[in-house]
């Protein structure tokens, strides 16, 4: 029975340095859990801070913000950092689902551009600090189409029926239909957010698809001629396909800022803060940005030549000031989101896709 007890004792304490040392900094590394958008960061980068601070990274993804949303709405299942867009910043602090951040512990935020800082979602950046921007547009074939693409018309031209791809969120694909209709993107007016479900469903038979943040793959393969992206997203893939292109429609489009945010209840909120700190380096947020074709918030990267020179000479990916102009970010639009879920229930269940 001795033997026995003391056998029962040393598992006892061997599971605490096993089970327990992930929290406690035993033998066992630490586990920072990340919740982020697939392709979105350089794999040298998770490697470089992994060897740096002597941790694991467990990294999982999402495709878009309402399912980062709705994971989190009913409590933190164990994530240290998460990867929000700028509106949903908005809505999750108000819902006080995200940590104020400790700013004495991120000290390369000095490396940021002003014009990604202080914004409208996050007055002071007291919950979040940029991590990529980008905007919304067509990715396109051109053996598809046969000519270069530069309207949300043409996702509404019936000699492309069948080859079609939107993207499967409520606010950024009636966003965009919302634009080529001349309307805010960031209306609360019913009847034109119904005005958008409506040309939506009355052009469903051209509806190939609505994809989950996938549709680079579709139009990769040669399954669509056309699908409403994220610019990183069809450049990385335009890399082995020559026949891909990406165009910022001229009616305008929607930019974005995605950002690094710590959700409520995170274990590791120190080292998690560490991560940000690490991400906001210049060499490390141009390795990320040369990784994801999106644009990189970090002024300094930018300025000591650190971005890919291809990319930063891109229009596409850096546009002028004269097409920014015509570019609008997203908004949290309060009671008037059930509005568009209703609208967007209606285009799925209409269009049948």
């Amino acid at each position: 029975m001795k033997r026995l007890l003391t056998f029962l004792l040393l598992f006892v304490m061997s599971a605490t340095v096993v089970f327990g040392c992930s929290r406690t900094g035993g033998n066992q590394q630490q586990v920072l859990s990340i919740y982020n958008y697939a392709s979105y960061i350089a794999p040298e980068a998770i490697a470089q801070f992994e060897k740096e601070n002597n941790i694991k990274i467990q990294y999982d993804t999402f495709e878009n913000s309402d399912t980062l949303y709705a994971k989190l709405k009913q409590g933190n299942p164990g994530y240290d950092l998460i990867f929000p867009a700028d509106y949903m910043v908005k809505i999750m602090a108000k819902e006080d689902m995200i940590e104020p951040l400790n700013i004495q512990n991120i000290p390369n935020q000095k490396n940021l551009d002003s014009k990604f800082i202080n914004q409208s979602f996050d007055p002071g950046n007291k919950y979040s600090l940029p991590y990529q921007w980008g905007t919304m547009g067509i990715g396109y074939n051109l053996k598809g189409t046969k000519t270069e693409i530069n309207s949300w018309a043409a996702m509404f031209d019936s000699k492309y029926t069948g080859k079609i791809a939107w993207q499967d969120d409520a606010r950024y694909t009636l966003a965009a239909v919302l634009m080529y209709l001349g309307l805010d993107p960031n209306t609360t007016n019913p009847e034109e957010i119904n005005k958008a479900r409506d040309l939506l469903i009355k052009n469903k038979n051209m509806i190939a698809a609505f994809v989950p943040d996938t549709g680079q793959a579709l139009l990769d393969q040669g399954e669509v001629n056309l699908t409403m992206e994220w610019s990183g997203d069809i450049f990385q893939v335009m890399k082995e396909n020559p026949n891909l292109r990406y165009a910022i429609p001229k009616e305008g489009t929607i930019i974005f800022s995605d950002n690094m945010a710590i959700p409520k209840g995170a274990t590791h909120k120190e080292l998690a803060e560490k991560f940000i700190n690490f991400a906001l380096q210049p060499e490390v947020g141009a390795k990320i940005s040369n990784f994801t074709r999106f644009g990189s918030p970090n002024k300094v990267a930018v300025d000591r030549g650190l971005i890919d020179p291809k990319d930063l000479k891109n229009p596409q990916i850096y546009p002028p000031a004269a097409v920014l102009g015509k570019m609008k970010f997203l908004e949290d639009v309060g009671k008037a989101t059930a509005l568009y879920d209703r609208a967007w229930t209606e285009v799925k269940a209409g269009a049948g896709k």
